[in-house]
């Protein structure tokens, strides 16, 4: 076989190391993930908000049995992995009109609740402690005075007539979160379903309302999850890009990539792997399923609830934080969203949760999930205990518990 000299060939195949899709791989600018695209409105479906914040909590493991047809692990039990992302109900402080024009969407009218929290408020300050706090003072005196009254009419009846996309600004809730951070995060979510006089009526009956999770997604339903991922700062080659390392013996170096190009053209090309930035990427990740929206600790017929890890199998009274809390955030209380496997950015990193853009029909999707067993053991070493109360029967009375005894101050009847 005669081999040709003109053309070279390389001995091997190797395809390249990395996506190009995702440059340029730099850090990103905002810590909360941003909606770049939403779901396509529907008139016929009613009024309801396409996004909500959580924050991410941790992961655990759940027990199910798979009912899929034509699966062969169906009618099987499946142990899953699943993150926990915490959803405080969002409160909704203003509403935003958009114009269609050329140059496309341009927004006409916003218009802001009479009443902001301080964390609210917060969001619009460099340094809250050093500023007078004015903010919004002279804008909330527009609901108490007659012609205020009358601008705010005129402005809701400007965005009836003339606008084609309505938003709503809301914001989280971080008193109510184990997180040391008071400043809400704050940002805006596009209304779908109904007439545009429709979603403006909405806001405006909204406005200073908190809003829970439940009322925005459902179980089973597919949703995308907007954020950054975990930053890893100034990376090599073969971290960022996993390019091969060369021979032990190389000089001056191993891990490096040993041709950054040809003689000519005379420049390194943007192809090529180099060092730089690992992580801290703004990603949107899609089709992530819900397996549970459970319900915060409250107070039912004057018992207090702690039951939103329980299962119709499993019936022990206990919440989805597991023993000793969950490593780096610490107890969920508020309601929580249980999605499948696993979702980007570190421990109580905010996450924007959106309404899938696309309508799902295949089976994997409309799937009916139904969960056995929730796993609440301690997530910081080799967990045994699902409950506080089966740790204390099975370890019996510990040296920590007398000792507490002992160090508790004596009452006036003793």
């Amino acid at each position: 076989m005669r081999c040709d000299s003109a053309e070279s060939h390389r001995k091997f195949h190797a395809p390249r190391h990395g996506h190009m899709g995702f440059l340029p791989h730099k850090r990103s600018k905002k810590h909360r993930g941003k909606v770049r695209s939403w779901p396509r409105d529907d008139p016929s479906r009613p009024v309801h908000l396409t996004a909500f914040l959580g924050y991410k909590a941790g992961m655990t493991h759940t027990l199910r049995e798979v009912h899929r047809t034509g699966l062969k692990q169906s009618k099987r039990e499946e142990v899953e992995a699943v993150s926990i992302i915490e959803t405080p109900p969002v409160v909704v402080v203003g509403v935003v009109g958009y114009i269609k024009t050329v140059r496309g969407l341009r927004s006409l009218k916003t218009v802001f609740a009479e009443h902001l929290s301080d964390e609210c408020k917060r969001r619009f300050y460099k340094n809250w402690h050093k500023s007078k706090k004015k903010a919004f003072t002279k804008y909330c005196k527009k609901w108490q005075d007659e012609t205020g009254k009358k601008q705010l009419d005129k402005d809701f009846h400007h965005m009836k007539k003339y606008c084609s996309v309505i938003r709503v600004i809301v914001h989280s809730q971080m008193r109510l979160l184990p997180i040391k951070q008071k400043k809400a995060h704050v940002m805006e979510i596009q209304l779908n379903g109904g007439t545009v006089a429709d979603k403006v009526d909405w806001a405006k009956e909204h406005l200073e309302q908190a809003v829970p999770v439940g009322a925005v997604f459902s179980q089973n339903e597919m949703i995308d999850v907007i954020g950054v991922t975990k930053g890893h700062g100034f990376k090599g080659v073969t971290s960022r890009w996993h390019t091969k390392k060369l021979p032990r013996k190389t000089h001056k170096g191993l891990r490096k990539v040993a041709c950054i190009g040809a003689w000519h053209p005379a420049r390194v090309s943007y192809t090529i792997a180099r060092a730089g930035q690992k992580g801290f990427h703004h990603r949107t990740e899609i089709n992530k399923k819900i397996y549970r929206i459970g319900k915060g600790v409250h107070i039912q017929d004057g018992k207090v609830m702690r039951n939103n890890a329980s299962t119709n199998y499993d019936t022990t009274q206990k919440t989805v934080t597991p023993l000793g809390g969950f490593p780096h955030y610490g107890e969920v209380n508020n309601d929580f969203i249980m999605l499948k496997g696993c979702v980007v950015g570190v421990k109580k990193r905010i996450l924007t949760l959106r309404k899938s853009l696309i309508e799902h029909t295949s089976r994997k999707s409309q799937e009916e999930i139904e969960l056995k067993f929730i796993d609440t053991t301690s997530k910081f070493g080799h967990g045994r205990f699902q409950t506080a109360q089966e740790k204390r029967a099975f370890m019996g009375p510990l040296k920590k518990d007398k000792l507490k005894k002992l160090t508790e101050p004596l009452t006036v009847e003793d």
